[in-house]
């Protein structure tokens, strides 16, 4: 029954996110992604996924996960429907003394079925000046389970200013979702020096900087 009613509660989802934001992808020279892949981005507000999900065409959008929190998404019974049912996130346990699984170990079988993954390598929101937290070691740990995905850096813009923290009733802007080139790790490369490179594939998609 769940089922039934997690498919037009999306679409309802598809309509209002593209409604208020009007958002609209950027892709990179090569066009939408044509390998399975992990889409990582900068993270400031619990809808980023949404709006990855939105603009990514319906062959991608059919197979992606989100990665998300499950101290938010299972909180509520609400959240815990479109968590789980509507987007089929890949629900992490973030508070280590709670988790009974290993976080890499889930995204892994979820790339293993199949699927495509949105992923935060930041690990949480980021409130701070800085336009990038340091990334987490996850995105590297997937690289090295799974070599043959792509790894796609994705720029979100201006949806921290479309639903600001504790507001809830979103203010209507123009959001931008930018794709850029995909990366793998190379060989013999270290954590750090991939982590740096991706976060810096990343920056390079923001404003000003991809206009430089």
């Amino acid at each position: 029954m769940k089922s039934v009613i997690a498919r037009p509660v999306a679409t309802a989802i598809l309509l209002f996110a593209r409604a208020v934001t009007a958002v609209r992808p950027i892709w990179s020279d090569s066009g939408p992604p044509r390998r399975r892949s992990v889409y990582f981005a900068n993270h400031s507000s619990h809808g980023d996924f949404i709006l990855i999900w939105a603009v990514l065409p319906p062959r991608l959008r059919r197979r992606v996960r989100p990665v998300a929190g499950a101290d938010y998404w299972l909180k509520s019974k609400l959240r815990r429907f479109i968590g789980r049912d509507v987007f089929n996130a890949v629900l992490i346990e973030r508070d280590r003394d709670r988790r009974t699984v290993d976080p890499v170990a889930q995204m892994g079988e979820a790339m293993r079925e199949g699927s495509s993954l949105i992923l935060f390598p930041e690990g949480t929101r980021n409130q701070t000046d800085e336009p990038l937290q340091p990334f987490k070691s996850g995105l590297y740990h997937l690289a090295t389970l799974q070599p043959d995905f792509d790894l796609v850096p994705v720029w979100i813009t201006n949806l921290n200013r479309v639903m600001p923290k504790g507001e809830f009733i979103p203010v209507p802007l123009i959001c931008t979702v930018t794709f850029g080139a995909p990366l793998r790790l190379a060989e013999g490369e270290s954590k750090e020096a991939f982590l740096q490179r991706a976060s810096n594939a990343l920056l390079a998609l923001s404003p000003g900087k991809a206009s430089e």
